[in-house]
């Protein structure tokens, strides 16, 4: 990454890189990450953990060039957080010297993650909903702050009120398609969506990682019927929506 970066004979395209320009290709592979993990693909998840662990890597010798940190500075870092957050398995806060481990629920160990960490921000947040990322993916986003307010008791002690909640939030936005008022039609979808990512919160289901899944179970099926349909000398074009439903159903009875 030095030579790569280097002023008189590093890639022009590297060169003229910087922290926002990075940033897409960093969510773009965190995305790859992902789908090698969901498919299996662990050959290729070796390769999309290296792509993943380069952008670290630019990032770091940027940060070095201007006498910010280093990725020393980066593992040193990550490394005396971790021994800090898990007292319970490091009580001598070293990782040479383990000392006898506390036994702790999972619960437990979470509560303690969280009181800790808050310690480290210290009280300097005007809300609660500081440190979730605004350029967070929306979905995630939504869990996230969900997550954040259901830690001082602000949440449904059961899923029951959250389907509830759905149906009240999509009857609204029912109302608000008659109002053919576009502004409160999106309003209202991004309450629905944010209602439906909540359930998925309470169900312990990440919202981003099943609509991924089904987002492949479409694609899967949709190439089943472009095949069927290119069999029977046709073009998608030609064929009418009961035709591709059917085209559908035979690709769900053959188990894609």
């Amino acid at each position: 990454m030095s030579c790569l970066r280097d002023e008189e004979f590093g890639c022009a395209w590297d060169k003229k890189q910087t922290y926002k320009t990075i940033a897409p290709y960093t969510l773009e592979e965190s995305y790859e990450v992902i789908d090698a993990i969901e498919r299996e693909d662990f050959d290729h998840l070796k390769e999309e953990l290296g792509d993943l662990l380069f952008q670290v890597i630019f990032y770091a010798q940027m940060a070095e060039e201007e006498r910010r940190f280093s990725l020393d500075d980066i593992a040193t870092g990550v490394v005396e957080k971790m021994l800090r957050r898990h007292p319970h398995v490091f009580p001598e806060g070293n990782i040479d010297r383990f000392g006898e481990p506390t036994s702790l629920t999972e619960e437990q160990i979470a509560e303690q993650w969280q009181q800790i960490k808050a310690k480290e921000k210290g009280e300097t947040k005007a809300s609660l909903l500081d440190d979730v990322p605004v350029s967070m993916p929306a979905l995630m986003q939504a869990v996230k702050i969900q997550q954040k307010v259901s830690k001082i008791g602000f949440d449904w002690p059961e899923v029951g009120p959250v389907f509830d909640k759905i149906r009240e939030e999509l009857d609204e936005l029912e109302e608000a398609m008659k109002e053919q008022d576009d502004l409160h039609v999106e309003e209202e979808m991004g309450d629905v969506l944010f209602a439906v990512s909540n359930l998925a919160r309470h169900l312990r289901v990440s919202p981003d990682i099943a609509l991924s899944k089904t987002n492949i179970k479409f694609r899967r099926r949709f190439g089943r019927i472009e095949s069927l349909v290119a069999m029977e000398g046709k073009h998608l074009t030609d064929c009418s929506l009961e035709e591709l439903d059917r085209y559908w159903d035979q690709a769900k009875r053959e188990g894609l």
